[in-house]
This record gives C-alpha cells, structure tokens and sequence, in this order.
C-alpha cells in the first residue's frame, strides 16, 4: 500500500483480520483506555440530544458505546465492518434485555443503508482513521450527512497525527528504528503503515492533524460546532494505571482533559481527536 492520499483503503477483509482477535472488546477497560472511555461518556452526555433519540453508530465495535446509550433509552443501531464485532455486540445486547440494541449488523460506512434523513445521530468513532485514502473519508461523511436529520450531529473521531510519536517516547517503542520510521511518516502525512508484523504498532491508518479533522467534516456540507481532544495529554503517564486507581488522582486527570479540551495549541496532544458536526 502507498503512503499518498489517492492510495488505497485496506479492504473489509483486511481490517476484519486485525481485529480477528476480539482484543478491541477489552482495549477500553485497560490502561488509558480508561481515559478515552471516560472522556468519551462525558462528551457524548453533553453533546447528544436527549433520548429517544435514533443514534447510527458506525465503526461501532463490539457495542461498549451502543449498549451504554441504549441503556440510557437512546434507539441505537450499530454497524461495523468486522463480524466479530456485530456477533460481539449482538451478545452485549442480549445481556441487557430490558434495553437491547435496535440492530446490529455488518456494513460499510461509505454506503450506509438507512434511509436519507433518518437518524438524529451518527456516531463515527473507528472508520476514518481505517479509512487511508481521503476519498473514502469524505465518502463516509457524506453518507453520514445524507442519513442525519435537519439540524442534527455527527461526531466524528480520529487518532491524532502525533498519537505514534508520544506512544513511541511514552512506551520506549522508538528505541526500535522500524518503529522510529513508522513515527516519522505519520508525522510527515499521517499515513500510517506497520510493515512489521507486531501488532502492537497498529494496522495501515490514517492520522489526522486536529484542523484537518475539522477540514474534512465541514468540507461535505457540515457546521463544525467544536473540536476536542478526548484524553488530554494525562494519556502519557508511564504509570497511568496507579494514577486511576486512586479516586482523587484519576478526578485531577479527567480535569485536566476538560480544561484543554478545545486548548488549539494540546488537542493533537490527546490521542483520539473528536469533531461535534452539525447537518
């Protein structure tokens, strides 16, 4: 695969096989994944309408997000490429009976098959950073645009253009040089592309600068209202984990994410990026 932006999405197949594993299931509930899941809960308290709202949560995974908000009453229905996740989701959402998922079933962001202006919500929290080639990103928009009711939101996430180079210094990864390449062409233009075989630096992504985020969002015709860094810069801790596991501390860390949330100068410094977009 090439590193321009006419190159090559990587197919369904080919993200389904990174995720074969079922790990993104337990990603949240571990190391500052804590952090973005948190963050995430408050952004979506305050930026969403109130339920029973229609939610489309594309990218939506194994439904840890879908299942919160339909338990919250929200009619939610998830989408994702991989079919680990949609069984996944499937069996979150039967263990909650009294408020299971709307639906769940396997789909491609950039050909949606809700009707047009359906949903009050479109949540996009995976497929643009897997989505390589900046055509099918703007694909995925504007199909999130043409779904949404007058009016309403899409939130849309990316990982930010400089996650792999603080990752790299947090956890020492850039002592390895393959690495230490990957880093520089994410830092160069954002493509973002592991060679290597070690899972633990990622698949073939796309990263984004937070202004290109909100460049791509308004380009298909939506108002950008805010863009938020997610976790703030407490992500980098070396020892995060004893951070949250004490209550105070872990508040002081959640405080600090909201106070340089929409800081323009510490938004890439978080490692997911959010976009608040309104039809």
């Amino acid at each position: 695969m090439g590193t321009n932006e006419d190159s090559q999405s990587p197919t369904p197949e080919e993200v389904s096989a990174h995720y074969a594993s079922g790990y993104e299931k337990n990603r949240l509930s571990s190391g500052s994944g804590k952090l973005e899941q948190e963050r995430t809960r408050e952004l979506l308290k305050r930026l969403l309408p109130p339920a029973p709202a229609t939610i489309l949560d594309v990218g939506g995974g194994p439904g840890g997000y879908a299942c919160e908000l339909a338990a919250q009453r929200y009619q939610v229905h998830l989408i994702d490429i991989t079919p680990v996740h949609v069984e996944l989701a499937k069996k979150a959402s039967e263990s909650q009976p009294q408020s299971p998922l709307a639906s769940a079933e396997v789909g491609d962001a950039r050909a949606l098959k809700l009707a047009t202006e359906s949903a009050d919500v479109v949540l996009l929290f995976g497929p643009l950073y897997h989505l390589t080639a900046k055509q099918d990103r703007l694909q995925a928009l504007r199909e999130a645009h043409r779904v949404l009711k007058p009016g309403a939101i899409c939130l849309a996430v990316g990982i930010s253009r400089f996650a792999s180079t603080m990752d790299g210094l947090r956890r020492g990864l850039l002592k390895d040089a393959r690495f230490a390449e990957i880093a520089k062409q994410d830092l160069k233009n954002g493509q973002h592309r592991n060679p290597t075989g070690n899972l633990e630096y990622f698949t073939d992504t796309f990263f984004h600068h937070p202004d290109e985020l909100r460049d791509e969002v308004a380009s298909v015709g939506f108002r950008v209202s805010g863009v938020y860094g997610v976790e703030g810069p407490s992500w980098l801790l070396p020892d995060f984990d004893a951070w949250w596991a004490d209550s105070e501390l872990r508040e002081r860390l959640l405080q600090i994410a909201r106070e340089v949330e929409t800081e323009s100068a510490l938004i890439g410094a978080s490692a997911h990026i959010m976009a608040a977009a309104h039809k």
